[in-house]
């Protein structure tokens, strides 16, 4: 399939309307949160509240990720986007009849969480049908250069919105925005892959296209030891990100000026390492890359960990280090799956490593609390720091992920079409 001349107008089409889709659903979530914190003031319904959007991924991801890969995927995301949108349409009607109850944010917030488990796998899958391979990695860089723009300028938009609109008004925000990012899809075909034929006789059910993605993955090591070494970095790194305010004041003696620039400073890293990867593209084996920015990923960590309370300009280096390194990371490695994964396996490997990274979620912070209290915060850092860069490099010397990009053909070999029973 030649997708060079045309593919630009055609994916950026669909791009464009997706990320103005993302900027309503952040200023949706802000505001959400800040009604929640202003109307409760509770910790524990704010951690409800974030738990139960984790809850579809890991447990429905893979279901998800299998109808994905059997439906249309323009039809996937325009659905996605339209039960995001109706959902939105529920709250913003509750809270301009001012019957907004906090227990109804919790069944819209599974309904977004919902859409968005279909909506991810699909784009991403619809990608690699659409970019060609050599750009992969730039559009990764794109993606991630608007993260990080999004880190920076959400939460003071947010914060003017709030101060100057009702709920119901951001509300009608998220909605219209997610109407946006449907219309360019009602004209612009993604190609969709053939599924490959099943065994005479077979009926593949939806349970067995879920182990058929699960076994793709479990033949395939180096993709296998990449997804177990990502859990694994987010289980030792996400805690110190949580537990950021907690390392401003107790250990710098900071307020929230200093947790505002170690934000910035992470959302400022982003969009320079997400740019670098966009114009450069990164070196020609992708996996290099991605484990060059896991390497200094941990050295910016390590940097923040070991800090004194004196020198708080390292620990905001360091975090700085760790934003412009992820997107390298992060980057390459989608990028890899696009082009290597096989198209009408996309949608369950993507959700399957979502899933994977979304579990790591609550158990670490599960673990994070007591260990903080009882050892103090700069132990994630120094421990996550230190498994990042300590993983990075073993995976250097690990055959099966340096040679990944090579596997192309090598687990559909161990997929071959058999008669189940399931």
């Amino acid at each position: 399939m030649n997708l060079t001349g045309k593919w630009r107008r055609s994916f950026f089409a669909i791009w464009t309307g997706q990320q103005i889709s993302v900027i309503g659903s952040v200023l949706g979530e802000f505001a959400l949160i800040w009604w929640v914190t202003k109307t409760t003031g509770s910790a524990t319904i704010l951690a409800m509240a974030t738990l139960v959007t984790l809850l579809p991924q890991v447990f429905l991801g893979p279901l998800a990720g299998a109808l994905v890969d059997r439906w249309n995927r323009r039809r996937v995301m325009m659905m996605a986007d339209g039960f995001v949108a109706a959902a939105s349409a529920v709250l913003m009607y509750l809270a301009w009849s001012r019957q907004l109850a906090v227990w109804h944010l919790y069944p819209v917030m599974v309904a977004r969480a919902l859409g968005g488990i279909f909506h991810w796998p699909a784009m991403q899958a619809s990608t690699s049908l659409m970019v060609p391979k050599e750009h992969l990695p730039r559009v990764a860089g794109l993606n991630q250069t608007v993260r990080g723009v999004l880190n920076i300028a959400a939460p003071p938009l947010g914060a003017l919105l709030v101060s100057i609109m009702p709920l119901h008004g951001i509300m009608l925000i998220d909605v219209v925005t997610a109407l946006v990012a449907i219309a360019p899809l009602w004209f612009v075909q993604i190609p969709q892959p053939a599924r490959q034929p099943a065994a005479p006789g077979a009926r593949p059910t939806l349970l067995h296209d879920v182990k058929e993605g699960m076994r793709y993955v479990w033949h395939w090591p180096g993709a296998f030891a990449l997804l177990v070494i990502a859990s694994l970095i987010n289980l030792l790194v996400n805690p110190g990100f949580a537990l950021m305010p907690i390392l401003v004041t107790k250990h710098f003696g900071g307020d929230a000026m200093q947790l505002g620039a170690l934000n910035s400073a992470w959302g400022v890293g982003i969009i320079v390492g997400g740019t670098l990867l966009s114009l450069w593209g990164g070196f020609r084996r992708r996996i290099v890359t991605s484990l060059t920015g896991i390497v200094g990923m941990g050295i910016g960590i390590l940097a923040v960990g070991l800090a004194p309370a004196t020198l708080f300009p390292v620990a905001l280096g360091g975090l700085m280090l760790t934003g412009i390194m992820n997107p390298i990371a992060n980057g390459p490695i989608h990028a890899i799956l696009q082009s290597v994964v096989a198209p009408e396996m996309q949608g369950r490997v993507f959700m399957l490593v979502g899933s994977m990274a979304a579990a790591m979620t609550p158990l670490s912070m599960a673990v994070a609390g007591p260990v903080a209290d009882a050892v103090g915060v700069r132990v994630w850092y120094v421990v996550g720091g230190a498994g990042c860069l300590l993983m990075g490099l073993v995976c250097f010397l690990i055959p099966a992920i340096m040679s990944l990009e090579e596997q192309r053909t090598a687990p559909m070999t161990a997929l071959a079409p058999q008669p189940h029973t399931d």
